[in-house]
């Protein structure tokens, strides 16, 4: 059921020194490709990284924030061409959520590292470091890098409790469930 699915996914940092399946990578890549997109224009593009010493050299691409890429077996960065649409960040955003929903569903772990507007040094930002690194053509931008592999950690899922149900409003801002 989709709400376990979605109660159940945490984020994950340590994995298993074990390859994922190329099935598996092609059913995350799918769903990705399915997700929702603004007018339908899909923006996106994804670059699927498997080589340890790349997936290396995108764990340094900011100063904090994506030391676990170098102990993934995988890590799939999302970008896009701006020009194309106006609404690329959403749309890359729901097909990396697609991609850790897919993931999970498959008995992997995934996180998150964002990169658009990070800095990778003084001189070069993140986006332009990654670019060198993966060929990224100029006229398009880096949203994020999704970790993926089998989880060397559990995370218990949040708790009722502990959901932040005072930042939901009914009928306004708010407002209290009638």
């Amino acid at each position: 059921m989709f709400a376990d699915l979605v109660k159940n996914r945490r984020s994950i940092r340590e994995y298993e020194d074990r390859p994922v399946e190329p099935e598996k990578i092609d059913t995350i890549i799918e769903s990705a490709l399915r997700a929702p997109s603004g007018r339908a224009l899909r923006p996106w593009s994804f670059v699927i990284v498997t080589d340890k010493d790349i997936l290396r050299k995108l764990s340094v691409a900011k100063p904090m924030g994506a030391d676990f890429l170098k102990k993934a077996p995988v890590g799939i960065v999302v970008c896009a061409e701006t020009d194309e649409s106006g609404v690329w960040i959403e749309d890359c955003a729901i097909a990396a959520v697609f991609m850790q929903l897919s993931a999970h569903s498959l008995g992997l772990g995934s996180r998150w590292s964002h990169m658009r507007g990070n800095m990778f040094n003084d001189k070069k930002s993140t986006r332009d470091y990654i670019a060198e690194i993966l060929n990224i053509p100029n006229n398009m931008e880096v949203e994020c890098v999704i970790a993926i592999g089998y989880p060397a950690e559990s995370i218990p899922p949040y708790k009722k409790d502990e959901l932040r149900f005072d930042k939901v409003g009914y009928n306004g801002y708010g407002k209290q469930r009638a």
